[in-house]
């Protein structure tokens, strides 16, 4: 009965160990059971996600963009107004300054400035009337020159041109002519300028057509009974009235 009792013992003793194992192995196994389970469960999520992401991407993508926009315009509005403001400021800043330093400098300037657009008004007015003194000099002295060559060919002229003989030989008029010019005999030049002189004396030239004579009763014995003559008809008429 001894030995009997002893494993009894033992086995009372070994009890509470196996039964710690026992529970350890237990909560492996479903602690195993409930990791599989999750690993199944997310891979399952996972699927479906992959499965609905692009959908749901690009329309949260475009919901985002659709918000931003005005956020995004709001605060380039701001950022344009802020700059504008900074911009006015430094613009009626600036020229306060400005007219304080300037008109200080621009007093200090001003003589000098002036004094050097005097100078050169001066210069510019020297070298003005020097060039107009030589220009004026260089046109007399070839006016001179011009006018001494034509004097000069004027009289070489003179010299060697001589009257036409016939011009210069007297004439006799005839009596209708004589009744105008005179009977003493004379040359044709001296005929046609008394002629003129007859003509204008009496106003016999047309006032409105110049070249039209308009005869007279002696002229109208001279000019063959025509009451109107032109100039180059004229002088052919009295040539005939010559001998």
């Amino acid at each position: 009965m001894a030995p009997a009792k002893k494993s009894a013992r033992k086995k009372a003793v070994k009890k509470p160990a196996a039964r710690k194992r026992a529970a350890k192995k237990g909560a492996r196994k479903v602690a195993k059971k409930a990791t599989r389970k999750t690993a199944r469960k997310a891979t399952r999520k996972v699927a479906k996600k992959t499965t609905r992401r692009p959908a749901r991407k690009t329309t949260k993508r475009t919901a985002k963009k659709t918000a931003r926009r005005p956020a995004k315009k709001a605060a380039r509005k701001k950022t344009a107004r802020k700059a504008a403001k900074k911009a006015t400021r430094k613009t009626a800043r600036r020229p306060a300054k400005k007219a304080g330093r300037r008109p200080a400098k621009k007093a200090a300037r001003r003589p000098a400035k002036k004094a050097v657009r005097k100078k050169t008004a001066r210069k510019a007015a020297k070298k003005a009337t020097r060039k107009t003194a030589r220009r004026s000099t260089k046109k007399t002295a070839k006016k001179a020159a011009k006018k001494a060559k034509k004097k000069g060919a004027t009289k070489k002229g003179a010299s060697k041109r001589k009257p036409n003989p016939a011009f210069m030989k007297a004439m006799t008029p005839s009596a209708a002519l004589a009744a105008v010019v005179g009977g003493t005999p004379m040359p044709r030049t001296e005929v046609t300028k008394k002629l003129w002189a007859y003509i204008k004396k009496n106003n016999l030239q047309d006032p409105k057509e110049r070249r039209m004579i308009n005869a007279d009763d002696k002229l109208k014995a001279v000019f063959g009974g025509k009451s109107r003559v032109s100039m180059f008809e004229m002088t052919k008429l009295v040539n005939k009235h010559l001998s």
